[in-house]
C-alpha cells in the first residue's frame, strides 16, 4: 500500500468542478510531484490533504488510515502564499510556530539555533520579519515547516522568489529530508526541478488527473526513437546515407562540427544508424533525444485540452 493515497476525490465549488474524480499514489520516503497549469486542481488537492476543505466524494488515507485530524502533527505544508507575521520578531515567532506544532520551548531553541545557523540567517533572530528580504523569509517559512520533523511534506512552489544560490541550497535540504525518511510532495511549475528532484508525478489538467507513474518510466514513455549524430568529413546530402524509413528531422552546424538529428522507426536499432554514417563521416557524439518533461508536460495537457471535456 501507498504511503499516501488518493481516492477518488471529487471537489465542487458552486458550479465548478476543481477535481473530478482523482487517485494518486505517493510511495514512502519519496519525492512526488504534483503538477499542472494554473487553475488545474492542485490547490484544491493539497488543501484536502491539508484538512483544510473536504472533498465532496472519495476518501484520503494516511497509510492504511483514514486521514483524521490527528494526522496534522504528522504533516508539514509550506504553502505557496508564504504567512509570516510581519512586525513580529523572527525568533520570536519561530519559536512561537514550533511550540504550535507540538515542539517543546527546550527542543525548538535547540532546532531553530541549528537551522538558523545553518541557512546562515542567525543574524536576523531579533529582527522584525518585514526587514527581511524574501528570499530570507522563506528561508524561515521552511525551517518552521519541517521544525517539528512531520514524515509528509507538502512543498507548494519552495524556490518562488530564491536566486540560483539559494535554490540549490533548498534543493539539497528536500533531498536531506528524504535521505531520512521524509515523503515529500512537491508542486511546481518548474519542469527543471521536477527531474532533479522527483521520483514520480501526477499531472492534473482541468480538475482530472491525465498522467502518473516514475519520472524514469514516464520519459521512457514519451521516447521517439530519435538520435542526434555530431560529426565532420562529409558535406553532402546526409538522406541517401539513411535506410528506408529513416526520417532526417534537422540538419544543422556549429562550429566546425555537423550536427543531424534522425527518427528511427519503432524496430529499427541505434547500431544501424550508426552503421550507415560511420564509413562516411568521424563521429564526434552521439545520443538519444530524451523528451524533457517541461515537454511531455506541454504535449501531455495539449492533448488532453483537445480531447478532454472541461468539468
Amino acid at each position: 500500500m501507498a504511503y499516501f493515497s488518493v481516492r477518488n476525490i471529487t471537489k465542487r465549488y458552486a458550479a465548478h468542478t476543481a477535481l473530478s474524480n482523482v487517485s494518486i499514489d505517493v510511495p514512502e520516503q519519496s519525492i512526488f510531484g504534483l503538477l499542472g497549469p494554473n487553475g488545474a486542481g492542485k490547490t484544491s488537492l493539497i488543501r484536502i490533504i491539508n484538512q483544510i476543505t473536504g472533498p465532496d466524494e472519495g476518501e484520503v488515507y494516511f497509510g492504511n488510515e483514514k486521514l483524521a485530524p490527528h494526522h496534522v502533527d504528522r504533516i508539514g505544508y509550506l504553502p505557496e502564499e508564504r504567512g509570516l507575521y510581519k512586525k513580529m520578531k523572527v525568533g520570536e515567532q519561530a519559536l512561537y510556530l514550533a511550540q504550535l506544532k507540538g515542539v517543546s520551548k527546550a527542543d525548538a531553541m535547540k532546532k531553530l539555533k541549528y537551522w538558523f545557523e545553518k541557512f546562515e540567517i542567525q543574524a536576523w533572530w531579533n529582527k522584525k520579519v518585514e526587514e527581511l528580504s524574501k528570499g530570507m523569509q522563506q528561508k524561515v517559512q521552511f525551517i518552521v515547516t519541517i521544525i517539528h520533523e512531520p514524515s509528509l511534506l507538502i512543498f507548494d512552489e519552495p524556490f518562488s522568489g530564491f536566486d540560483p544560490i539559494n535554490v540549490n541550497l533548498l534543493k539539497d535540504e528536500i533531498l536531506n529530508l528524504r535521505k531520512n525518511g521524509a515523503t515529500i510532495i512537491f508542486s511546481t511549475h518548474n519542469m527543471a526541478s521536477v527531474e532533479e528532484l522527483c521520483d514520480n508525478i501526477a499531472l492534473i489538467n482541468n480538475s482530472h488527473k491525465i498522467l502518473e507513474g516514475s519520472v524514469k518510466e514516464i520519459k521512457k514513455r514519451f521516447k521517439t526513437n530519435t538520435y542526434s549524430i555530431d560529426f565532420d568529413g562529409f558535406t553532402g546530402p546526409v538522406n541517401p546515407l539513411l535506410p528506408g524509413g529513416f526520417v532526417l528531422t534537422e540538419d544543422k552546424s556549429d562550429d566546425d562540427l555537423r550536427q543531424v538529428t534522425v527518427t528511427l522507426p519503432a524496430t529499427a536499432t541505434q547500431n544501424e544508424l550508426l552503421n550507415a554514417f560511420m564509413p562516411y563521416v568521424n563521429i564526434h557524439a552521439f545520443r538519444e533525444i530524451i523528451p524533457t518533461m517541461n515537454e511531455i508536460f506541454i504535449k501531455t495537457v495539449h492533448a488532453a485540452g483537445n480531447h478532454s471535456i472541461n468539468s
